[in-house]
């Protein structure tokens, strides 16, 4: 289910700093899935606004700012 595994990746990011450094590197939602699917993380780009009921798109900030991440 793409809940339980953004809420994986949530959990795995707070444990582990250094993937949450990596995934902040995306430049872009598309980039930072594509990233999470290369570690193991099976959502989609719809999926992941879907859990995070919003547009990454949308804000100004770094992928580590965004809730849940």
């Amino acid at each position: 289910m793409p809940k339980d595994q953004v809420t994986r990746l949530f959990r795995d990011s707070l444990a582990n700093p250094s993937l949450k450094e990596e995934l902040n590197t995306a430049p872009d939602v598309e980039t930072f899935v594509k990233m999470a699917q290369e570690r193991g993380y099976d959502f989609n780009i719809d999926e992941w606004k879907e859990m995070t009921r919003f547009s990454v798109e949308e804000l100004k900030g770094k992928i580590s700012e965004i809730p849940g991440i």
